[in-house]
């Protein structure tokens, strides 16, 4: 062994890659019950792209211009700079466990430079109420799927509800005498987790249009149970696909001939509109569970102001 080898290996510490310290780090995650989701990223983040990239290299030999290099390469291999940047949180974590472990002496990710996100265009799109309405009174196919997608939309649209928080909702979470609806366990890459962060466990005001449809749904529905899922598949109880619901909210789209949104752009809707109606942001954040008040912000052009046009007229007068 070279002296510069001996001097940067702990003593009496075994030779462990960045695989073998990934595993570490995902039995960690596994302890800790981190979410699926979660759980999922890290060991694809591992399998396909960080430890193939340092191959067989000992932990305790990767430094911080190797971590920039491997920066460089990705951008270059037209990942997303929010993806890479991802990437280095997940090397992160490995080399926190490796210091702790003796595997390594240091974390070169803390001296590494990491890759800037670009501010980005902040307009959203969303559906005005004509649009909305066209969305709802379109004709749906006469399918299981079809006979709940207008009160999925609706829902979606008027509660700002994440999809696999309307996905996880249970009858039970539905409080007709509070006129609430209850987010309590999300069903996301096909479990059902805890809300997305801290402040994810949220109630949201329902209003009478989306109690009347939900009352309607619950009449017909074959799961009223108070466990049961309000926008299961109807023959089997189960949750709906995912990818079904996209696709077929394309075509529900389509069909009512409105400005194109995607599905998550139903939340957009209900936060311009509460935006507008004059709901203080941090109202509008707590609604939609957002834990930085920054995530809230984009919503707050859409704020009523008061007098403001009139102020700049009298100053021009």
């Amino acid at each position: 062994m070279r002296e510069t080898e001996r001097a940067r290996r702990p003593v009496g510490t075994e030779r462990i890659t960045m695989e073998e310290a990934g595993a570490e780090l995902r039995r960690r995650l596994e302890l800790k019950g981190r979410k699926k989701s979660h759980k999922q990223t890290v060991e694809s983040d591992l399998r396909n792209h960080i430890s193939p990239f340092f191959g067989a290299t000992d932990l305790d030999r990767i430094t911080p211009d190797d971590i920039e290099r491997y920066i460089v390469v990705k951008q270059r291999d037209g990942l997303a700079v929010k993806t890479v940047r991802n990437h280095v949180n997940t090397m992160h974590s490995v080399f926190d466990i490796g210091v702790r472990r003796g595997w390594c002496l240091s974390n070169p990710v803390k001296l590494a430079d990491r890759p800037r996100l670009r501010k980005t265009e902040t307009r959203i799109q969303f559906l005005d109420q004509q649009s909305l309405d066209a969305l709802v009174a379109a004709p749906y196919p006469a399918d299981a799927f079809g006979r709940v997608e207008p009160s999925l939309y609706l829902t979606a649209a008027m509660t700002g509800l994440r999809q696999g928080e309307l996905l996880g909702l249970r009858w039970r979470d539905v409080d007709f005498q509070a006129s609430k609806v209850r987010v309590v366990s999300p069903y996301v890459r096909g479990e059902f987790a805890d809300p997305k962060s801290e402040g994810s466990g949220r109630s949201v005001p329902m209003a009478r249009r989306v109690s009347d449809v939900l009352a309607e749904l619950h009449s017909r529905t074959m799961y009223p149970r108070p466990q049961d899922l309000v926008f299961c598949h109807p023959e089997t109880g189960k949750p709906l696909d995912r990818s079904k619901l996209i696709r077929r909210f394309r075509q529900a789209i389509e069909r009512a001939d409105v400005a194109p949104v995607t599905f998550h752009e139903l939340r957009h809707t209900f936060g311009t509109r509460m935006a507008a109606a004059g709901v203080p942001i941090r109202t509008v954040q707590h609604w939609m569970g957002h834990a930085d008040l920054k995530t809230t912000q984009i919503y707050a052009h859409y704020s009523p102001t008061h007098d403001e046009a009139a102020t700049v007229d009298r100053a021009f007068a």
